[in-house]
């Protein structure tokens, strides 16, 4: 039980905070379970609700715990860190370690590509493309939200039962060579929308990633934007001085 000491020169905040980190380090605290309510911290230490949600919000900024809106606080789930080396689906990375992977088709639509994706995918304004929305899980944990854009001329067979699993497997099953890929990193705060989506509160960080994929001829097969929850995504970059 922790004791607060009003006299340290530590925050109250970071005293509790400390502690809470504490007991979800030690296993205490399990991943998924829920924590008592800031009015009940409050009550138990004496302290105001302002400081206990102080000490909250920073421990869900670093990814120990996550708010779910009308439901309460939970340890979050480990992070899963992934390498940014090697042309790897989402569902091969999730397999790799040992978890399900499950994609949850939230659109699949075939539009004329507006300038911008025109411009993303080097083709042609109003060339025809498939355009899917799709919420990336492992193990049933959100942990991404990704929308993808690629020539329908390069799978013409493709369905909305194919979007559900790994457009690069089919594609390989449909005679094509994937490459290589470029990507840009960017960290962000999540809107309205997209923290509904991942299952975290609105301005929880986010790390956006833009990817252009491409063929072994050269030409490009998809252009990708994806959302990974901050709380739940690291990622690794292998480098060599040249």
């Amino acid at each position: 039980m922790l004791q607060i000491d009003k006299q340290s020169p530590l925050p109250i905040y970071y005293q509790i905070e400390a502690y809470l980190k504490q007991q979800i380090d030690a296993g205490i605290l399990q991943p998924g379970e829920s924590i008592p309510s800031e009015r009940e911290y409050s009550e138990r230490y004496n302290v105001s609700r302002m400081t206990v949600r102080q000490a909250i919000t920073n421990l869900v900024n670093a990814g120990y715990l996550s708010r779910q809106k009308g439901r309460g606080t939970f340890v979050a789930n480990k992070k899963i860190t992934m390498a940014l080396s090697g042309l790897t689906s989402f569902s091969e990375e999730i397999k790799h370690r040992g978890m399900r992977p499950f994609s949850r088709l939230l659109s699949f639509q075939t539009i004329p590509a507006p300038a911008k994706i025109a411009q993303k995918l080097s083709v042609a304004l109003d060339t025809p493309v498939y355009e899917m929305r799709r919420l990336r899980l492992a193990d049933e944990q959100v942990l991404a939200l990704e929308t993808a854009y690629i020539p329908v001329a390069l799978l013409p067979e493709l369905t909305e039962t194919d979007a559900v699993g790994s457009i690069y497997e089919f594609a390989e099953q449909s005679g094509l060579r994937l490459k290589n890929a470029t990507q840009t990193l960017e960290a962000r705060s999540a809107g309205p929308e997209e923290a509904k989506l991942l299952t975290i509160s609105p301005n929880a960080p986010v790390l956006l990633i833009d990817q252009r994929t491409y063929l072994e001829n050269g030409d490009m097969f998809e252009y990708s934007r994806s959302l990974f929850r901050g709380d739940a995504y690291s990622f690794t970059v292998s480098m060599d001085r040249t």
